[in-house]
């Protein structure tokens, strides 16, 4: 499968009860049915390929657009794309305490490919959230061994795009070297190492920061849920899908900030990463536990529908699709019902909707009312299952 790029501690044993932040409703198709996740937004058939403009700051970028850059594609036919001609492969040492990530899509019929960087020994890995969002399954591959892990989601944050995952049964893994004191200036040389094109190997791309603290909107091919990225290090290394969540080094081979998007629509290459700073400092709220506004802990809980348009002139949240072997299915919601309660209280709209599920976790059972076509009245009590990674 041809992908599209996507892009940090966890007992194997999932926690009883996960919470998450609420997110807005998002719809679009995915193989044949409209799905949304509790809590999370819909899911896309196609790779969703983000949008950044530059923006703020000095940056002398300021206006040209960039891409996140996971490398993505459909399921089961994800081919691996060549990697870049000013790239080289990646030495031992910059190798070390690095991933490659792989992620099946299962609602979208889609693969990703992205980086990581190992924090600690027992498998903590810190990466971009858009490399395994979406994710129904995920495996790591360490660079320096070639083992491969399955990965736990520990958490995320689509705000500031980290994620946190945990290798099962992971130990005496080496960590990757960060730097965390030094100040990135202008004119620093940095190489940016990833997986380049989902190719399953690691290459290097040499460069320099070419501005410091830039701002940059990230928004779906459609303008739709723009995000703001801030604080980022702009380089000219030559950053490409697949790099997403790989580790911008230093000229002493630390890691310095997170790759996490690139110019588009130039031949010259702007890069964009995260500061490892600021990343490490999220991961540390992720390892919390504690859910914020901005912070989902675990997987959002599943419903299994997708929700049409807004109608002002309905009272409810109208199912647009039902996804096969979900609790929406065995309750036996189809498209064109309306759900008008949760636990008997009124729902007059899918933001309500999705708002109300997104308090509850995988596992919670919650009554579920809605209407058919026909004006009919139903109910029924669903178990919530776990989706999709936010």
């Amino acid at each position: 499968m041809s992908m599209n790029e996507s892009a940090p501690f966890h007992p194997e044993a999932a926690p009883a009860h996960r919470r998450w932040r609420p997110r807005s409703i998002v719809i679009a198709a995915s193989v044949g049915a409209l799905v949304i996740a509790c809590g999370a937004t819909g899911i896309a058939a196609t790779a969703r390929v983000m949008s950044l403009q530059a923006g703020v700051s000095s940056s002398s970028s300021t206006g040209t657009n960039a891409t996140l850059l996971p490398q993505r594609g459909s399921s089961g036919s994800m081919s691996r794309a060549s990697e870049t001609a000013s790239a080289t492969p990646a030495t031992a040492r910059q190798s070390l305490g690095i991933v490659m990530i792989d992620a099946v899509l299962g609602y979208e019929g889609a693969e990703a490919a992205g980086t990581g960087i190992v924090l600690s020994a027992s498998g903590e890995i810190l990466t971009n959230n858009h490399v395994i969002r979406g994710a129904t399954r995920i495996s790591v591959t360490v660079a320096s061994t070639g083992t491969t892990y399955t990965a736990d989601v520990v958490g995320t944050d689509t705000t500031s795009d980290i994620a946190v995952l945990q290798l099962r049964g992971a130990s005496g893994l080496v960590t990757a070297p960060l730097d965390t004191a030094s100040t990135v200036a202008v004119s620093d040389a940095v190489t940016a190492v990833g997986n380049a094109g989902g190719t399953g190997s690691l290459t290097a791309a040499a460069g320099t920061v070419t501005a410091v603290d830039q701002t940059i909107t990230a928004a779906g091919e459609s303008g739709r849920d723009p995000e703001t990225l801030k604080g980022l290090i702009e380089t000219d290394a030559d950053v490409v899908a697949g790099d997403s969540g790989g580790p911008l080094y230093d000229s002493d081979g630390a890691v310095v900030a997170i790759d996490t998007a690139a110019s588009k629509g130039s031949s010259a290459v702007t890069g964009y990463a995260i500061p490892i700073g600021t990343a490490l400092h999220i991961a540390t709220q992720i390892e919390s536990g504690v859910a914020t506004d901005q912070i989902t802990i675990g997987l959002p809980a599943f419903l299994g529908i997708g929700i049409g348009q807004a109608d002002p002139t309905v009272s409810g949240a109208v199912i647009s699709g039902v996804v096969a072997g979900t609790p929406a299915e065995s309750a036996g919601l189809v498209a064109g019902d309306t759900i008008t309660t949760v636990d008997g209280d009124a729902i007059t709209s899918g933001s309500q909707l999705s708002s109300v599920l997104g308090g509850h976790a995988p596992g919670d059972s919650v009554a579920i009312g809605w209407t058919d076509a026909a004006g009919a009245a139903h109910s029924a009590t669903v178990t919530l299952i776990e989706g999709a990674a936010d």
